[in-house]
């Protein structure tokens, strides 16, 4: 049986606007084995996974299970150490904030809409969180059970990773675009990339560090929704632009399949981009083993630059 990477880099299915979509990153260390739905289906209590499910839900917060990559004991201790991040990824104010907990119940008591909306003074109170100042954290979806993709290319990665010294680099359950395989996502400015190696993920933390961001291979970053996505990369590419927090989106017009995306850039100048919604061809499978499909991709039309109003 053929692998869903394959094809998708085979027929060069576009990156661009595939990234998953969050203002907020919750990540909750979770050794051992994980299913298609971790929250539910690894050994954190599935009622307490249901219930941190319920609290994120519409709050622009995505929460994801992590461990440290190489071999892990199934161990079913529901208790015990367990790092906990949280980043938000909006540009110009983007943050990530560490604690350690030893029960995961206590991430109920969070404020899920404030750490949407950027706030992390509740995170800090209950759960004594700290600025985390260290290396920017790579993501590498590991998740065997949503498609063995993510194993068979991102656990080697993260491996690999690890080995060479980087030691803010974790697994992390599902990330969507499994034919984008090895797939990840490095905060604290939450862009995602796909067809990742180890050197070209070097090069990605490098521009972190300096604060710029790498285009290539990039799928987008996950504070917009995926046509946003896509218009901002299109802007980043026609300016040279590569400064992380350098560009925001502040509108959005239109719906499915077409829509005008207005990016801003710190400087004052604005630029109105045509995003519309395509279909991939010739069809091929979205993950391992499914039907043939024809997955959506996000075509930029036109970036056009909008005059800027003089102020005095």
């Amino acid at each position: 049986m053929s692998l869903c990477t394959t094809a998708s880099r085979e027929l060069h299915e576009p990156l661009a606007g595939t990234a998953p979509t969050a203002r907020t990153w919750l990540l909750l260390e979770q050794p051992g084995p994980w299913g298609a739905r971790a929250l539910t289906s690894s050994h954190l209590d599935p009622e307490t996974g249901r219930a941190l499910e319920r609290a994120a839900e519409g709050t622009g917060v995505r929460i994801a299970l992590i461990r440290r990559p190489g071999r892990h004991a199934d161990s079913r201790e529901r208790t015990g150490p367990r790092q906990v991040y949280v980043a938000h990824t909006v540009p110009g104010r983007a943050w990530v904030r560490a604690a350690v907990v030893t029960e995961p119940e206590s991430l109920l008591g969070l404020d899920f809409t404030a750490l949407g909306s950027g706030d992390h003074h509740r995170f800090d109170t209950l759960l004594d969180g700290t600025a985390h100042t260290g290396e920017p954290l790579v993501l590498v979806c590991t998740n065997a059970k949503r498609d063995r993709c993510c194993a068979l290319l991102g656990r080697p990665l993260a491996a690999e990773l690890a080995a060479d010294g980087e030691q803010n680099a974790w697994e992390v359950t599902h990330l969507g675009g499994h034919r984008f395989a090895p797939t990840l996502l490095v905060l604290p400015h939450g862009y995602a990339y796909g067809r990742m190696d180890a050197p070209a993920v070097k090069e990605v933390l490098t521009a972190v560090r300096e604060g710029r961001v790498v285009t290539e291979g990039c799928r987008g970053g996950s504070a917009w929704e995926r046509p946003a996505q896509a218009a901002e990369l299109a802007v980043r590419a026609a300016v040279a632009e590569d400064r992380a927090d350098a560009l925001t989106v502040v509108g959005t017009r239109g719906t499915a399949p077409r829509w005008e995306i207005t990016v801003a850039h710190r400087d004052g100048r604005r630029w109105r981009v045509l995003v519309a919604r395509g279909a991939s061809l010739p069809p091929r499978p979205e993950s391992c083993g499914s039907a043939l499909g024809s997955p959506a991709r996000m075509d930029v039309v036109s970036v056009t630059a909008l005059e800027t109003a003089l102020t005095a």
